[in-house]
């Protein structure tokens, strides 16, 4: 088997690899039959010296390879007939911008793994970028509001070299009596802690954050059952919500009547209730100020994220007296919005290096079918040019129904 590590052509440029120059040479040396291939790239975090040092070849076509793998959407006129590809295709919940995307996969007989499928017996995600997507994203929190009170300005993360040298702008923050909510359970979110955990801030729970009274900054982590009950008032049962969201009511305002930031690190499904609506924005019981977005869903849970922001431009504000987008920090009456969509690419090299490690050892083996052989049919979106069972749920999509 030929493995090919794809040159990102989607634009904005992603600088992440699915596999980093140490990890290929490892795979080369693990697995007898497989040999790690790279296209060459002038934008990715690591360049083609370091592959090519690494014993990696860097070719110009990856045409001969079998398996071609890439971090985000492949351009449609990029797409090779008959491969197998694993890339991050934003297809799953129907995302109406790459119903062209599928459709082109499937003329071509595609053989799509999306990484956002490829899951264990359990059903949990094997491999992701959350942790890092949570780090940058309360990073990026913090620096909102430091910029938006002109109390303290961090550095851009993209500016920083690395994780540890992110780490290191955190003595820079001075919270006053600040208090933050972050949603979510998952990975995100111990990324996100990891960054509130490194300042001067106490972690509360969610009763005593809505009930008691602070002289220091506090921050609380919610669950899924901490801002959502059923409509019948029956016990909380996570498997429930998750199988049937619909029945249950959100019940997250009282934190936002509570709290300055919100970081929302929690997935959400368009089928379960909204955080919050434009109207409890407008009113004057609404504390919140600035809003990190890691989710990114537009016009989701949260309807201050009215599009995405950029690593170049991170924030924007939204005015929900006439539901508009602002420039960042324009009016103490709007709400200062962080939804940059791709926030791992502001820590590439970590980032990748975290996740090519999962690849290795959870996706190969099972790819090369030395273990938990279902997880890429699981995972596997189209093949021959059909969508599989498991996702035929999709075929509206694709015929724009």
């Amino acid at each position: 088997m030929k493995i090919g590590i794809i040159r990102e052509g989607k634009k904005p440029i992603d600088r992440r690899v699915p596999i980093n120059p140490e990890q290929a040479a490892k795979i080369n040396k693990m697995f007898k039959d497989v040999s790690v291939v790279c296209q060459t790239s002038k934008i990715r975090c690591y360049t083609d010296d370091e592959y090519r040092n690494a014993g990696i070849p860097v070719v110009d076509s990856v045409e001969d390879c079998d398996v071609l793998m890439g971090v985000k959407e492949v351009p449609v006129n990029e797409l090779i007939a008959g491969k197998t590809y694993f890339f991050f295709s934003h297809t799953i919940k129907e995302q109406s911008y790459n119903r062209g995307l599928l459709r082109k996969i499937l003329e071509k007989k595609i053989r799509l793994i999306d990484y956002e499928t490829l899951t264990n017996e359990n059903g949990q995600r094997v491999v992701a970028f959350g942790r890092y997507a949570g780090l940058v994203g309360a990073y990026n929190a913090l620096y909102t509001y430091g910029e938006r009170y002109n109390r303290f300005h961090l550095r851009r993360a993209h500016e920083c070299f690395d994780l540890e040298d992110l780490l290191g702008e955190l003595k820079k923050v001075t919270l006053p009596l600040t208090k933050i909510v972050l949603t979510g359970g998952g990975r995100v979110s111990k990324g996100a802690m990891e960054i509130l955990d490194a300042i001067p801030i106490r972690k509360v729970t969610p009763d005593h954050f809505l009930n008691e009274t602070y002289r220091e900054p506090v921050y609380t982590q919610l669950n899924t059952r901490d801002y959502n009950v059923h409509r019948d008032g029956k016990s909380f049962v996570r498997s429930e919500f998750y199988r049937n969201p619909e029945q249950f009511e959100g019940n997250f305002l009282p934190f936002a009547k509570e709290a300055d930031i919100l970081i929302a690190g929690a997935f959400w499904d368009p089928r379960a209730p909204v955080l919050f609506t434009r109207e409890d924005m407008l009113s004057k019981s609404f504390r919140l100020r600035v809003i990190a977005d890691i989710t990114c869903d537009i016009e989701g849970s949260i309807p201050s994220t009215k599009k995405p922001s950029t690593i170049d431009d991170p924030v924007y504000d939204y005015d929900p007296t006439g539901d508009e987008v602002n420039p960042p920090y324009s009016d103490e009456g709007n709400i200062s919005v962080m939804a940059v969509d791709n926030l791992p690419c502001e820590l590439p090299r970590n980032a990748s290096e975290d996740f090519g490690n999962e690849i290795l050892n959870h996706v190969l083996p099972s790819l090369l079918g030395k273990k938990d052989k279902g997880m890429i049919t699981r995972a596997t979106i189209t093949d021959n040019g059909e969508l599989t069972e498991r996702y035929s749920y999709l075929s509206g999509y694709v015929q724009g129904k």
